[in-house]
């Protein structure tokens, strides 16, 4: 696995896995800090290694978000949990149309967790906020007892800032407007599960786990005021997404099935599985509704983000049967697709 690659620093190699020292607020805990988190994080608020960060931001809205990360396994095709515990947080952010800025990151270490894994994971999420153009800024460290914790889970939470101009939420979708996505659907949840089964195809299939902010610039680049609503459908898939845009917008959305992307390995792995790639989580992608006039611009500029190669028009939102989901099938039939009652995958993100 890719944490194989990391180099243990010499303070922590006199102790491989981690042990309840590490989050007791000592010599131990100091050197996670020093040796571990601060070289892969570096920047100046983060190095004042207070109990807070005090950055700077620009006059103006700001955008707050928080999500915790419990996937299992750790490391899968296409990511870990480091990386996306920071593109989750950051999608969330741009989601709101800001500009993310700023992490926190709260780790909660099983003991016994071996440092060179941890290692990874720490690497993997510090090129991960670079890529993104964020900052770890602050964070904490526990450590609980073996067997309790399932060797990690991570919390990030972040700010950024919302551009003049900008009004984006799930209540503005509007009757006449278009509902566009970035690229396929169903990736991650289908990366995570072919893991855990072992399933087997021609080609592995990767979780799209990305930072999505540069996408959503693309998109307000064209018209701000044209881009409505924005979501990642993340646990639900982007079934649940836009059954909850339907409800808090009171309108009705119609999909053409035959134009949502999905790749051929995931559709396999679902037919396999008995699920539908509908349900099934992302954390690479973006549902946008936009204004009809604007919609064919916006389409092209994801498709000039290397991100967005794939994206496609999937539906309109419509004043009939508001609160309602329906897509027009293959055959030419109508089903209405509900929001799904519990996890179909569990431990995804």
């Amino acid at each position: 696995m890719e944490f194989n690659n990391w180099s243990c620093p010499l303070p922590l190699r006199d102790y491989p896995n981690i042990v309840m020292g590490h989050g007791g607020g000592g010599k131990l805990s100091a050197e996670l800090v020093e040796h571990l988190f601060v070289p892969a994080f570096r920047n100046p608020a983060l190095e004042d290694l207070g109990d807070g960060a005090v950055v700077s931001v620009a006059a103006g809205r700001l955008a707050m978000s928080t999500d915790s990360y419990v996937v299992r396994p750790l490391f899968f095709p296409g990511g870990c949990i480091g990386d996306l515990a920071v593109n989750g947080t950051v999608n969330d952010l741009a989601m709101c149309g800001a500009t993310p800025l700023y992490l926190t990151a709260g780790f909660i270490l099983e003991e016994g967790l071996s440092m060179s894994k941890l290692g990874g994971v720490i690497e993997r999420m510090g090129a991960a906020a670079r890529a993104a153009g964020v900052q770890i800024v602050t964070g904490d460290t526990k450590v609980v007892d073996r067997g309790h914790g399932d060797e990690m889970f991570i919390n990030t939470s972040g700010i950024g800032l919302i551009p003049e101009g900008v009004t984006i939420g799930p209540s503005r979708a509007r009757p006449g407007d278009v509902v566009l996505v970035s690229g396929t659907i169903g990736d991650h949840g289908m990366a995570i599960m072919s893991v855990r089964e072992g399933l087997e195809f021609d080609t592995v299939i990767e979780s799209d786990s990305a930072p999505l902010n540069g996408l959503v610039q693309a998109l307000l680049a064209v018209d701000p005021a044209a881009v409505h609503v924005l979501r990642d459908p993340t646990r639900g898939g982007m079934a649940s997404t836009l059954n909850e845009i339907a409800r808090s917008s009171r309108v009705g959305i119609s999909l053409d099935e035959r134009a949502i992307p999905v790749n051929p390995e995931v559709q396999a792995a679902c037919d396999l599985l008995g699920m539908d790639p509908i349900y099934v989580a992302n954390e690479g992608k973006l549902v946008a509704i936009v204004a009809r006039e604007q919609a064919e611009a916006m389409l092209a500029a994801l498709r000039a983000h290397p991100l967005g190669a794939r994206a496609a028009i999937i539906g309109t939102v419509n004043a009939e049967r508001p609160g309602m989901l329906v897509a027009r099938t293959a055959i030419g039939g109508t089903r209405v697709i509900t929001m799904q009652l519990g996890e179909q995958l569990p431990r995804i993100c």
